[in-house]
């Protein structure tokens, strides 16, 4: 039996599927936030066609690679980084600035802490509300920034909240970070989810900030987390020089530079996965609001936060049930400021969701699990 201190991230399919004794294979991860549609048939296609790629090394520069991420970002190439996924950047960015002190928006992701830590520095949270629903109340956060601070960390959208900062906040935020000499790093896994039309995407701001780095990945939007690809976004040319100086040649294999230059003009698939996860995302969240059960945080990204509202129901009971069913969820309680009432699940299929859906609520209301 699974111990309660026991928690999962969504690559842990090999852990759990011993604990539980399940085929890894038969779990459906809501926790992983990964594309329910998996990689494009196009990337599947063609990356087949290009295998011989890899009896050469990569271009040192990976001129091509970058001048498709500018394109699809909308920014120079100048600005374009590439690294062994966004974790990478994190890591070689807070050697180069070597904070001594951050600020952490949270509850978020836990590797911006390690990182930091790593460097010798030392983190401080500032914490989003519950009972503003986790969003950013920016007047107030941005009365709290001070020169103590050497570095701020923002993920946008939040994991795991969901919610999100818009550019004119950011901006606001840059603005008083610029007064201070606060250097800013925003994570921006999940913004190719953001809704149409919710301004989210901090890009463009690194135009008139050179106290801004943007991290980005295709570990989730493109549901490729094996390919190990990410790339970072500054304006701040000294910032470029110093973390291309550092990292090590040859940081993304070739297979890797292939697929990055294909599925970021694959439009068709950028498309299906807007409109799947748009739709899911309204539509599960008017559901999880029509309960008296739980409390649910409205979503920006492709997943979503609730609170058990019962008292008799934990996050882990809800995690053990779905478990049971082949479905994986997010026991939040290792969250900075989460307790054991909260969960987080991604939105997979109709098909599938309605599943979880149906599991979830049974554990809420006292029914037999199947």
């Amino acid at each position: 039996m699974i111990k309660h201190v026991d928690h999962f991230h969504g690559s842990d399919l090999e852990k759990i599927a011993s604990i539980y004794g399940i085929r890894k294979e038969d779990i459906v991860s809501f926790s992983a936030n990964v594309n329910p549609l998996g990689i494009s048939p196009k990337l599947r296609e063609a990356l087949a066609e290009k295998i011989d790629v890899i009896t050469s090394y990569p271009d040192r520069e990976y001129t091509s690679l970058r001048k498709c991420i500018a394109r699809y970002a909308g920014t120079d190439l100048g600005n374009i980084i590439v690294g062994n996924g966004s974790t990478e950047l994190i890591s070689l960015f807070i050697q180069i600035e070597h904070p001594k002190k951050a600020l952490i928006i949270g509850p978020t992701y836990s590797e911006y802490e390690r990182e930091v830590s790593l460097g010798g520095g030392t983190s401080l949270y500032y914490p989003l509300q519950e009972s503003e629903d986790f969003k950013l109340d920016v007047e107030h956060f941005c009365g709290k920034l001070n020169e103590s601070i050497d570095l701020l960390i923002i993920c946008n959208p939040n994991n795991p909240t969901s919610t999100s900062i818009t550019r004119s906040d950011m901006r606001r935020i840059l603005d008083v970070c610029k007064q201070h000499d606060i250097y800013v790093m925003v994570d921006e896994t999940y913004v190719e989810f953001a809704p149409d039309g919710l301004d989210v995407t901090a890009v463009p701001l690194t135009e008139y900030y050179n106290n801004i780095v943007i991290l980005r990945g295709i570990s989730k939007f493109y549901a490729s987390p094996g390919l190990r690809l990410g790339y970072a976004i500054t304006g701040n040319d000294d910032l470029v020089k110093k973390i291309n100086n550092r990292k090590n040649p040859w940081t993304i294999n070739a297979l890797a530079e292939a697929a990055g230059e294909l599925m970021f003009q694959d439009t068709d698939y950028i498309k299906a996965t807007r409109q799947l996860i748009s739709a899911e995302r309204s539509r599960i969240y008017q559901e999880l609001s029509s309960w008296d059960t739980v409390k649910v945080y409205e979503p920006t990204a492709n997943f979503l936060l609730f609170r058990i509202l019962e008292d008799s129901v934990t996050a882990q009971d809800i995690f053990d049930s779905c478990i049971r069913n082949c479905m994986m969820v997010r026991n939040c309680s290792t969250f900075p400021f989460l307790n054991n009432k909260y969960v987080r699940f991604c939105f997979m299929n109709p098909a599938q969701n309605d599943e979880l859906i149906r599991c979830i609520k049974q554990v809420l209301t006292g029914g037999p699990a199947r």
